[in-house]
C-alpha cells in the first residue's frame, strides 16, 4: 500500500512540476520573449526601429490603438495621433516616430523620430512632404503627454470599456484577454497617473508648445535628483544631420553643456525613456553612423543665383566667423553678454547638475565625463537652416527675414505648427487664419519666449539682407 501511495505522490509532484514549466514557460512567452525589431533600410530604422522605450515606458500595443477612438476630446483636433503634429506614411499602422516591439506582448515606444521628422507643404492643398532627421517644428510632446495623462484619469479607462474598444478592432486570444484585463490595463493605468505626478512641475512652467521641449528639467528632477527649482527650459528641437561637422569636441545642446557627440546620443536616447540596458547598441551605433554623415536637405524652390554669389560675399562678412564650418567660433559657446539672448534655458542646466551626471547619479550603468556648465550659447553651422524656423533656440523669430530686423521690428506674437511653408520670407507662414487654426499662439512676452538679441546682420541693407537670405538658402 505505501509502494503505491509513493507511486501516486511521484506522479503528482511530477504533473505539479510540468505544469510549473508549462505556466512559467507561458508566462516568460507572453511577458519576457523579446523578438529584434530590424530595418534593413537605415531610413526605416531612424522612423520606427527601437531604440529600447518599450521595455521601460512602453505602452501595450492594442491600448495605443484604441485610446485616440475612446479619447478623442483629449486631442487637440480629429486624426488621431496626427493632430498632435506626427507625420504619418501611408500604409503604416503607426506615425513615425513610434515603435512596436514584441518584449512578451507588443508594446509601442518612442525612437529619435518623434521629435526630429519635419513636414512641409507648399501650398494648402498639397500632401505633406516628410522630412527626417529635421526639427519636427510642428510635433507638440507636450500635448501627446497630456493626453496619456487626461486619458488614464478618466473612469473609463479601466479594463471592461477598454477591451470592448478592443473587440472592435480584433479578437484576442483568451490568454491575451487575461493579459490585458488583470495585468496591462490596470498596470498601465498606474504607471501613467503615476508619471503624470512626477511630472506636476510642468504645469507650473510656461506651455512648450510644438516643436519645442524642456530637454534636461526633467533629467535635473527625476535621476539626478536636484532640488526643485523654477527655471524654464523650453527650446526648439534641433536637428540631426551632418552631425560630423558638430563633432570633435565641438560645443552641443544649445547652450553647448556637452562635447562629446557619444554621450549626447545616449544621454537623448534615456530622455526618450530607455535604459543602458535596453539600448539596443549595434542598432544605434548603425543610426549613429548614418546621421554623422547625413546632409541636410536641399531648398525645394527655385533661388536667384546672382543674389546667391552676392550673399555668399555678405555671409563671408557677416556671418562666417561663427557659423561656417572651420572657422574659429563656429561650434563654441557664444557668451550670452554678447549674443544677449534669452537667457532662461541656460539659466535651467546647473554645475550641480553636470557634476551629478559626470558622478554617475541617476543610476545610469555607463560612464559621462563630458557635462558642462557654459555662460552662453552655442553657434552651429547653418545647414538646411531653411527648414529650421522658427529660429534662436527657443523658436522665437518666426522668418530669416525677422532674424535680420532689430529686436523692435520682430513680430510680439505669431502662430508656429503650421507647416506651409513662407517662400517670401524664409520659415513658415505664422500669421492668417489657416496658421491660427493649426498653431500654437507664440507669445514672446511670455518667460522664455524673448526674441531678444543676436543682432548680427540687423544692420545690413535691405539690398544685402536679402543677397544673405538668398544664399542661405542653399546651405
Amino acid at each position: 500500500m505505501r509502494a503505491k501511495t509513493r507511486k501516486l505522490l511521484i506522479r503528482l509532484i511530477v504533473v505539479v512540476v510540468i505544469i510549473a514549466a508549462v505556466v512559467g514557460a507561458v508566462g516568460w512567452y507572453k511577458l519576457f520573449r523579446q523578438v529584434p525589431l530590424h530595418y534593413a533600410n537605415i531610413e526605416d530604422q531612424f522612423k520606427y526601429g527601437s531604440i529600447g522605450t518599450e521595455a521601460s515606458t512602453g505602452i501595450p500595443y492594442w491600448i495605443v490603438m484604441v485610446l485616440p477612438r475612446m479619447f478623442p476630446e483629449y486631442l487637440p483636433g480629429p486624426g488621431g495621433f496626427s493632430s498632435i503634429g506626427l507625420a504619418w506614411e501611408e500604409g503604416h499602422e503607426l506615425p513615425i516616430g513610434f515603435t512596436k516591439k514584441t518584449i512578451g506582448f507588443e508594446r509601442v515606444g518612442i525612437n529619435c523620430a518623434f521629435c526630429h521628422t519635419a513636414t512641409w507643404r507648399a501650398t494648402p492643398q498639397d500632401k505633406p512632404h516628410i522630412v527626417i532627421a529635421a526639427p519636427g517644428h510642428q510635433m507638440d510632446g507636450q500635448k501627446y503627454l497630456w493626453f496619456l495623462y487626461a486619458s488614464a484619469s478618466d473612469p473609463r479607462f479601466n479594463s471592461n470599456d477598454i477591451l470592448k474598444e478592443i473587440d472592435r478592432a480584433t479578437k484576442l486570444s483568451w490568454l491575451d484577454r487575461l493579459l490585458y484585463r488583470y495585468v496591462l490595463i490596470p498596470q498601465t493605468k498606474t504607471a501613467l497617473l503615476k508619471q503624470k505626478e512626477e511630472a506636476h512641475w510642468t504645469t507650473t512652467r510656461p506651455y512648450w508648445g510644438p516643436g519645442r521641449v524642456d530637454p534636461f528639467n526633467p533629467e535635473k528632477f527625476g535621476p539626478l535628483k536636484q532640488p526643485m527649482d523654477d527655471s524654464i527650459g523650453n527650446s526648439d528641437m534641433p536637428s540631426l544631420w551632418n552631425q560630423k561637422a558638430r563633432a570633435n569636441g565641438k560645443a552641443l545642446h544649445w547652450d553647448g553643456l556637452q562635447t562629446s557627440l557619444d554621450e549626447v546620443f545616449i544621454n537623448s536616447a534615456l530622455g526618450d525613456g530607455t535604459t543602458r540596458k535596453a539600448l539596443p547598441m549595434d542598432e544605434f551605433d548603425r543610426l549613429k553612423a548614418w546621421l554623422t554623415e547625413l546632409q541636410p536637405p536641399k531648398y525645394p524652390f527655385t533661388v536667384d543665383q546672382a543674389l546667391v554669389t552676392r550673399g555668399s560675399e555678405v555671409f563671408s562678412k557677416e556671418c562666417a566667423s561663427c557659423h561656417e564650418v572651420g572657422q574659429e567660433r563656429t561650434a563654441t559657446v557664444i557668451p550670452i553678454d554678447e549674443v544677449k539672448t534669452d537667457r532662461h534655458r541656460l539659466d535651467e542646466w546647473t554645475q550641480s547638475a553636470a557634476d551629478a551626471y559626470n558622478s554617475g547619479a541617476g543610476g545610469y550603468t555607463f560612464n559621462t565625463s563630458h557635462f558642462r556648465k557654459t555662460n552662453g550659447y552655442a553657434s552651429p553651422p547653418l545647414d538646411g537652416i531653411w527648414l529650421r524656423a522658427p529660429y534662436l533656440h527657443n523658436g522665437s523669430v518666426p522668418t530669416l527675414t525677422d532674424l535680420l530686423e532689430p529686436e523692435t521690428n520682430r513680430p510680439k506674437m505669431f502662430w508656429r505648427g503650421y507647416d506651409v511653408y513662407d517662400q517670401q520670407r524664409v520659415g513658415f507662414i505664422s500669421s492668417g487664419a489657416e496658421a491660427e487654426k493649426s498653431g500654437f499662439r507664440y507669445e514672446t512676452s511670455a518667460a522664455g519666449n524673448s526674441n531678444q538679441g543676436h543682432l548680427w546682420g540687423t544692420d545690413l541693407s535691405p539690398e544685402d539682407k536679402r543677397a544673405l537670405i538668398e544664399f542661405l538658402k542653399t546651405l
